[in-house]
């Protein structure tokens, strides 16, 4: 058990079935469409499944991070969602719409979340051989299997002064290259 981050494929988005999210997928076509924007359709090669982390170390040090790096603005659009869509949005959209762990869904973009996930990794020099292999629960085995110590120690720097803050940013940097490079929603599960 526990929480994790997921991409939804194309059926299941607007699925109306029991693991479907038709209502928040319907709930977002409204307010784009109030925004003058077309609303947002998954590819239909997009299956899902195909990213998947969890959120298992300490947010702490990510929080502090966040706070001494970003605005309170930017703290919110980073954090404060609970879907990802590869649509740009100024501004995160609250939906009256239930999800896996609050009463209401909130989207963002995932351009502007990459942005703001990017600053991080430069200010704590987040080393750029992370892996990269595309298999789920990738990142998270890497950080906490002792690989991420180790590359620490060969390579040290800010980043490494705190694993658990560093694996947020690298979460936060994946999730929206991959919302972005496959066109599907990610989602806390």
């Amino acid at each position: 058990m526990g929480v994790y981050l997921v991409d939804v494929g194309a059926q299941d988005w607007r699925g109306e079935h029991e693991g479907g999210y038709g209502e928040i997928a319907s709930a977002l076509d409204g307010e784009l469409s109030g925004r003058g924007l077309p609303r947002y359709e998954v590819p239909a090669e997009c299956r899902g499944l195909e990213f998947e982390e969890k959120l298992s170390p300490s947010m702490d040090g990510f929080v502090e991070l966040c706070r001494a790096q970003l605005t309170r603005d930017e703290e919110e659009m980073l954090c404060g969602w609970s879907v990802l869509v590869p649509v740009p949005l100024d501004e995160t959209i609250e939906l009256p719409v239930g999800s896996a762990y609050t009463d209401t869904t909130v989207v963002a973009g995932a351009p502007q979340v990459l942005a703001l996930a990017q600053r991080l990794a430069a200010v704590i020099g987040l080393p750029p051989m992370l892996p990269v292999s595309r298999t789920n629960l990738d990142l998270t085995n890497w950080f906490l299997d002792g690989q991420a110590e180790q590359t620490a120690a060969a390579r040290p720097g800010p980043w490494a002064e705190d694993l658990d803050a560093a694996f947020y940013v690298a979460l936060y940097v994946r999730a929206a290259q991959h919302s972005l490079r496959r066109g599907c929603p990610i989602l806390f599960s």
